[in-house]
């Protein structure tokens, strides 16, 4: 027998009531994927920006044709604050933008003509580096407190003379026609600068995962 509004009414129960049902039809919970898709695609688009930047300060020059740059700097510490995922994609976003002319590389140049200069194997392997930087430094930031300093400085270190190195001794021997010796010589030259930048990225990494702590907690 059908049951009018009155009845519908009073067969109700008061979800307040102890023991009472929970509701069937829940509200929504919050566009959470949405929210965070929009923090990685602003965080990726900053840290590209943070990379040109320091690509853009004066550098020095090298008899090889490949100067030293702050870039390997901006690479390290945006794989080591971002993640491997986040870290890779803010640099190759960077690299991308670069590709297509706009001058954001080593002494305000940008487009495909790059490809054909002694830094070709540097340039191309920043965002491998990047996220190897961001993979390990995952693990080091998983240690206790006093051993997160050095550890990230590994990390980086790692990402440097594991991935950039080599890829920049491969493009020095293909543009610049040396042997792997000589590749390698030419190569030692951004050594001690390389270290003293992981020194510096990881102190910087730890003083912004401090700042905003959302940022290790998230890290992809």
């Amino acid at each position: 027998m059908p049951t009018s509004p009155a009845d519908d009414s009073a067969t109700r129960t008061d979800p307040s009531a102890p023991g009472a049902a929970a509701d069937p039809l829940p509200d929504p919970p919050a566009p959470r994927v949405a929210r965070r898709t929009s923090t990685d695609v602003a965080l990726v688009a900053t840290f590209a920006a943070f990379v040109a930047a320091c690509a853009l300060v004066p550098a020095i020059p090298t008899g090889s044709g490949v100067p030293i740059t702050l870039q390997t700097f901006g690479v390290v510490v945006a794989g080591l604050v971002l993640g491997a995922r986040r870290g890779f994609l803010a640099v190759a976003l960077y690299l991308v933008v670069g590709l297509a002319g706009v001058p954001v590389f080593a002494e305000m140049t940008g487009g495909l003509g790059v490809l054909g200069k002694p830094s070709v194997g540097y340039l191309l392997a920043f965002p491998l580096a990047a996220a190897a930087a961001g993979w390990l430094g995952g693990l080091a930031l998983r240690a206790r407190p006093v051993w997160r300093y050095p550890l990230l400085v590994a990390a980086g270190l790692g990402s440097s003379f594991l991935v950039t190195h080599p890829a920049g001794v491969l493009g020095l021997m293909a543009r610049l026609g040396v042997t792997a010796r000589e590749a390698l010589a030419i190569d030692v030259v951004y050594w001690p600068g390389d270290v003293v930048k992981n020194l510096l990225a990881a102190g910087v990494t730890l003083a912004v995962l401090r700042a905003f702590p959302d940022l290790r907690r998230d890290r992809r």
